[in-house]
């Protein structure tokens, strides 16, 4: 069992359990895409961690679309919802995305398997998945933009607010809560890199790294805030 995504898993849920908790308190859109986000985030690595033991083909296609497709961009998704709140612009993105998850879903479930060359739950998924996910262009295109928009939206987002409250020099908890959503949202795709360069440990611990200061950022920028 891998230790480290497993944390990552228990952590992402009870990140998800938060932010379910505050969008049903407050109903704004953005912790209700924050929740999606981070619950697909544990999903992926539950994926993970469930084959890091035995495989599982439902784990696998879960751990695909949760973690290397839709996570960043309904995170990102949220961090939208929260800055444009005038005009239609973060609906039309959101219903946008709803209708892109769903062709996601349907590529990722319909995408062929290959375990011919076998499977080792010793190696890390996301050092072998090429060789057994058999991707087509769309499924790989759509993954690429789906995570330049995500992690664009998430810590783009997140910088631009921090600047914002430390010019203003107001609610600086904020600003220091931003940074740390800003790393968060960035952590994981250095793990991207890092499984390109062949450093498959890195992208283990980037991914529960970046939950921690996504989970602590949320944490440090609300709880004294009564209205948002």
């Amino acid at each position: 069992m891998n230790w480290i995504i497993l944390s990552t898993a228990i952590i992402s849920l009870i990140f998800t359990g938060a932010l379910f908790e505050r969008f049903r308190n407050r109903g704004s859109a953005y912790h209700l895409a924050w929740g999606l986000g981070a619950l697909l985030y544990g999903l992926a690595a539950l994926g993970e961690a469930v084959n890091s033991v035995v495989f599982n083909e439902f784990a696998l296609r879960t751990w695909y679309l949760g973690g290397a497709m839709l996570t960043a961009p309904w995170l990102g998704q949220g961090s939208i919802y929260l800055l444009m709140r005038k005009g239609r612009v973060a609906s039309i993105l959101g219903a946008l995305l709803v209708l892109v998850s769903i062709i996601a879903l349907q590529l990722v479930w319909a995408t062929p398997l290959d375990i011919g060359s076998g499977f080792d739950p010793s190696i890390s998924l996301a050092d072998q998945y090429r060789d057994i996910l058999s991707r087509d262009s769309l499924t790989i295109a759509l993954t690429i933009i789906l995570n330049i928009f995500g992690t664009l939206a998430l810590a783009g987002g997140a910088i631009f607010s921090a600047y914002l409250f430390w010019r203003k020099r107001s609610l600086l908890h904020r600003a220091a809560g931003n940074v740390l959503i800003a790393a968060g949202a960035l952590l994981p795709a250095s793990g991207g890199t890092s499984v390109l360069a062949g450093i498959a440990d890195w992208h283990s611990l980037s991914l529960l790294l970046g939950v921690v200061l996504l989970f602590a950022g949320y944490l440090v920028s609300t709880p004294s805030v009564k209205k948002d």
